[in-house]
């Protein structure tokens, strides 16, 4: 699994340098998404959140790598916008967060019946419970 490769690895000029998340995000994030969305739809249940910080509102579907202490989230804010979340602690303990907008090739990703519950959780602002393989229609 392309998250549990700790650390990750760039092929440069036939030497490997070490990947920063930065960079997993940036250049895989496609990868990111559909193994989240395998994650989310394989499940009995999944719960699409509503959440908010100051004037922003999204709904958003979570996976956690709790032994790697990582989430990677997929959000959808206003006006049809989409971004990757990545999560993580660092050797100091101090979390950071990388937020990476989604092209159009990134949200064909995304199941329909998915994008749907997450345009409805949005519109109404409250989370929805479902099972999981509801989202992958």
């Amino acid at each position: 699994m392309l998250l549990h490769i700790v650390p990750l690895f760039l092929q440069t000029n036939f030497k490997l340098q070490p990947m920063t998340y930065e960079e997993l995000v940036r250049n895989h994030s496609g990868e990111m998404i559909e193994k989240l969305v395998t994650d989310v739809v394989s499940k009995d249940k999944v719960e699409v959140r509503f959440d908010f910080a100051d004037n922003d509102n999204w709904a958003v579907i979570t996976m956690h790598i709790y032994e790697e202490d990582k989430e990677i989230s997929l959000r959808l804010h206003a006006n049809d916008i989409y971004n990757l979340y990545f999560g993580y602690y660092d050797d100091e303990d101090e979390f950071h967060e990388i937020i990476q907008p989604l092209t159009t090739e990134e949200k064909n990703i995304i199941p329909k019946g998915l994008q749907k519950i997450m345009k409805k959780v949005l519109a109404d602002e409250q989370g929805m419970r479902l099972p999981g393989n509801f989202l992958s229609k």
